[in-house]
């Protein structure tokens, strides 16, 4: 797994990133790819592409294959049709049938799965465990994350996916799309360089004893990283031994102090209550209103980066970070 510093060009990181392809004969096939949970061999290029967990469905979708199955989504659906919006935009460009949808609410559907008769199934990124991992190798060649459970980076995502479907130089040119649009917002907002950023994942407005936080192991921290923002120390340090998220007691609010801008999941009475509160007023991010608020709605789901919500929400997302970061003002 990569590691995203805030200060690399994005040529670096994709030097870095994951090579998934081991080897393959003059035809392109076998292909063998290499993952956290062994080596998949896929003998021949599939026709039939499944997918489980979050978001490896974008991945075909974005190179112009529908799926024969992937997991309905029941978190940031704004009209309850276990779709994204833009997942159900490209699905509506490629002129595809209604797909079939897994339930995933209780876990992965294997029955589900078996019956849509993939000849791959792609997880690049997903916490699949042996068991799970396993199971699915007795329907077809799995494609599993590259190292820890969640967290694949949206690159990871769309190299090990694009490569199990024999489709590893579309996944390159698609990640070159991708980074452009991204190195153009950049380009367009030079108030977020070097402007510290903590994604806290859950705060309740009547406990505000513990901050819990993603960290730089989490793939929407690591999308802070890419334009330009970076993580202080703290979080930083909680990202040892593969963990993606940490926390921290209200007690140790000094070491907030310096943070620019808050990103959580909330709305405006979380805000009342932070301003409320007699430690989390205090911070200055708090008093100056350089917060994001991500709600359980598309935009807040966008802000985890798959290949199909980056364009989507990219110019939205940035722009609200960028309108937090000048509030922001040092002392």
């Amino acid at each position: 797994m990569p590691l995203i510093h805030p200060r690399w060009p994005l040529g670096l990181v994709l030097l870095a990133a994951v090579q998934p392809v081991l080897a393959a004969g003059d035809d392109g096939y076998p292909i063998e790819i290499e993952h956290a949970l062994g080596v998949t061999v896929i003998e021949e290029k599939p026709e039939r592409v499944a997918t489980v967990a979050w978001a490896n469905h974008e991945v075909p979708l974005a190179l112009g294959v529908v799926p024969v199955g992937f997991p309905a989504t029941t978190f940031g659906d704004d009209d309850g049709d276990g779709l994204w919006p833009w997942v159900e935009q490209r699905l509506d460009e490629l002129d595809a049938a209604p797909p079939n949808l897994f339930d995933e609410g209780d876990g992965i559907d294997f029955e589900a799965v078996a019956a849509s008769q993939p000849d791959v199934i792609l997880a690049a990124y997903s916490a699949l465990s042996r068991s799970d991992y396993d199971t699915l190798s007795k329907i077809a060649p799995v494609v599993a994350y590259p190292e820890a459970p969640w967290s694949s980076g949206w690159r990871d995502m769309i190299r090990l996916n694009s490569a199990g479907m024999g489709m590893a130089e579309e996944g390159e040119a698609l990640i070159a799309r991708l980074e452009a649009q991204v190195e153009q917002q950049i380009a367009e907002h030079p108030e977020l360089a070097g402007k510290s950023a903590m994604l806290i994942s859950h705060i309740k407005p009547t406990d505000l004893s513990q901050i819990n936080f993603y960290n730089d192991n989490d793939a929407r921290v690591r999308f802070l990283h890419e334009i330009g923002l970076t993580s202080p120390q703290f979080v930083t340090d909680s990202s040892v031994d593969g963990r993606f998220a940490g926390s921290i007691s209200a007690e140790r609010i000094d070491e907030i102090a310096d943070v620019d801008i808050i990103i959580t999941y909330g709305g405006e009475p979380l805000v009342e209550r932070l301003n409320e509160h007699m430690l989390t007023s205090r911070l200055p991010a708090v008093e100056q209103g350089s917060l994001v608020l991500l709600g359980n709605n598309p935009t807040g789901t966008a802000a985890n980066p798959t290949p199909l919500s980056i364009p989507w929400v990219l110019d939205d997302y940035v722009e609200r970070l960028a309108e937090a970061a000048r509030k922001r003002q040092q002392p």
